[in-house]
């Protein structure tokens, strides 16, 4: 537990006082009031085992909630503190944004929110890197080589977790990776969860896992389980071609092995969950041949 007075030499806020979000699936998440106003604070789980990828997670969103709060509805970073000095663990403080997830909610024209988060990931789109892959892992020149790379991560982690993946036969498909010439900012988690909304949508959270990639991939988490709808794709301003739904399939393919293999370092003994989660993961690699 961080007491009060850890948080006011970590955030650098006056008299804060804390209460713990709920939603959060891998950092600590929390609300502070304090006299400069409301904020989410965010605190790492340190060293924790996790998979390859979630390494300094927490400063990838910093990264992320910089580039994207100039032209979507995201966090501002207020403050971030990665030198551990007071807490084992890297700390971000970021505004507070109105509005509670999307997840399970009937109060709502989810057709009309899910426009509109339609519209927000397109701006989002527009935010290009230099290089392809996790910003905290090391860029690439070419998508073929991250995407493949963070495919081999994820293989690499089953391994050490004992889990047990289908081949993912990314590799005969590199070609259609290397079409992909231009990284534009994938959040690449945009699930209802990470979805902020009142009567309007209000707020895109929790861009941990982001990563500079083909916009394509930005399709599987806000249809989890299925595929997206056209009414998302048409908001958007797209159409898939075959290609398209190709690496749509290998980008499922690559969550679900995640989703999967994540299990066990996160104690998960849903069997339904892993059953659904496995259906997805034979469904998308049978797709890939």
């Amino acid at each position: 537990m961080v007491d009060t007075e850890v948080i006011e030499q970590i955030t650098q806020l006056t008299a804060p006082k804390a209460t713990a979000l709920g939603g959060g699936t891998y950092n600590r998440v929390l609300r502070v009031t304090a006299a400069e106003g409301e904020f989410v604070v965010k605190i790492s789980p340190g060293e924790q085992p996790g998979l390859t990828y979630e390494r300094d997670l927490m400063r990838t969103e910093a990264l992320f909630c910089t580039l994207a709060s100039k032209i979507a509805p995201v966090p501002e970073v207020e403050h971030t503190d990665f030198s551990r000095r007071h807490v084992d663990a890297d700390v971000l403080v970021t505004t507070l944004l109105p509005g509670t997830p999307l997840a399970g909610r009937s109060d709502v024209d989810r057709t009309s929110i899910r426009r509109q988060l339609a519209q927000a990931t397109r701006t989002l789109h527009t935010v290009e890197g230099e290089a392809f892959g996790y910003p905290q892992l090391g860029l690439h020149d070419t998508w073929s080589q991250a995407f493949i790379g963070m495919v081999d991560a994820v293989r690499a982690d089953a391994e050490r977790f004992n889990v047990t993946l289908p081949n993912i036969p990314v590799e005969q498909h590199k070609t259609l990776f290397d079409e992909i010439r231009k990284p534009v900012l994938v959040h690449f988690d945009l699930w209802d969860g990470n979805v902020l909304a009142d009567h309007a949508l209000t707020g895109l959270i929790d861009g941990e896992r982001a990563f500079w990639g083909d916009p394509v991939a930005e399709f599987v988490s806000p249809a989890l389980f299925t595929d997206i709808d056209d009414e998302f794709l048409t908001a958007y301003g797209t159409e898939l071609t075959d290609a398209d739904r190709v690496r749509l399939a290998a980008y499922q393919a690559y969550l679900y092995a995640i989703m999967l293999t994540e299990q066990v370092p996160r104690n998960n003994t849903d069997e339904r969950l892993t059953r659904l989660i496995t259906q997805a993961l034979v469904a998308a690699v049978g797709v890939l041949g």
